[in-house]
């Protein structure tokens, strides 16, 4: 056999590899399950919320610009094994170059620019999203608790502005700047989870957060025992629930349905249980479904957080 028909037959296992991979690659990208409406969303749900977009937006900007510099890398990879191979050159020891600042520059001045425009973008968008209003059509507490989550419904659900005439013991661990936020009467009405809840619409596990579509609500974010993360997956966006510290932010839902939530932060030997569900409904579905908790007796508030000194309460003076 001469030389050139030893050369073709030793290329044809690796031509052959390169088919099955290819071919592989083709298969691992049509079996994802997405559809056309879902690749320009990269994977993420479709957003239930006005503010989930900007998210979205920030996301397929990130992706963007991490596939472009993916694109240049492996271009100039691919480029310095085609032409700087050893076969094509015949040279065994290549000249060697010991300094090109001007690639050196380069190579320093670009991962400052990329970081830098990130940096600027994702600063925005977070100073939008964490934005909150000094009275949003609604207020709720989220408390975070091993195993499960409570929802404080921070409404004047009996419509008199008397009651309560203080702020109640439970939710005295809350800053009272946050405090501010909450309408006058609004002695509150509650939903206690637990694990073993199911949503009665879906099965899903875990307790029901009801939210009204088309208006402003106001989470408050507690923790009786360890750090949490509160996770809406539409919302496209999550905050940790920490103990002896307040968080909140706002959305205003603009889809109906009922979207799965969980504890995004590792918080103990049932963390995997920490799920609950999040139905929105319209104003008046949400008006009644508080009238029914008061109809159970569940008025008022559970427990909000750990207790803590009133100068500890208010340490913190950012309005965040």
């Amino acid at each position: 056999m001469s030389p050139n028909g030893s050369d073709r037959s030793s290329r044809r296992p690796v031509r052959r590899k390169l088919l099955q991979a290819l071919a592989a690659g083709l298969v691992l990208a049509t079996a994802t399950g997405c559809t056309s409406k879902d690749f320009p969303r990269l994977g993420m749900p479709t957003p239930v919320t006005e503010e989930a977009p900007r998210i979205l937006s920030l996301w397929q900007g990130s992706w963007a610009a991490a596939l472009a510099t993916g694109v240049l890398v492996w271009g100039l990879i691919l480029w310095s094994v085609i032409f700087h191979r050893r076969s094509r050159t015949k040279i065994e020891v290549p000249a060697q170059t010991r300094y090109n600042m001007p690639i050196e520059a380069l190579y320093t001045v670009v991962p400052i620019i990329i970081v830098s425009v990130l940096f600027y973008f994702t600063a925005r968008d977070e100073n939008e999203l964490l934005k909150t209003s000094a009275k949003p059509a609604h207020v709720i507490n989220v408390v975070g608790y091993q195993w499960s989550w409570g929802f404080n419904y921070m409404e004047n659900v009996d419509g008199k502005l008397s009651t309560p005439a203080k702020t109640p013991e439970e939710v005295s661990s809350i800053p009272d700047r946050m405090l501010k936020a909450v309408p006058k009467g609004a002695e509150g009405v509650y939903e206690a989870g637990i694990p073993g809840d199911h949503n009665p619409d879906t099965g899903n596990p875990g307790p029901t957060l009801y939210l009204p579509k088309g208006e402003k609500v106001q989470f408050i974010l507690t923790s009786r025992d360890v750090i949490h993360s509160f996770w809406v997956v539409p919302f496209l966006m999550k905050m940790d629930v920490i103990p002896g510290h307040t968080n909140r932010f706002e959305v205003t839902p603009n889809k109906y349905g009922t979207f799965m939530g969980k504890c995004a932060e590792l918080c103990g030997q049932d963390h995997s249980r920490m799920l609950f569900n999040v139905k929105v409904v319209s104003p008046k579905e949400y008006r009644k479904h508080l009238a029914d908790l008061a109809k159970k007796g569940q008025t008022g508030y559970i427990p909000a957080g750990i207790e803590q000194t009133e100068a500890a309460k208010n340490a913190e003076t950012k309005n965040r």
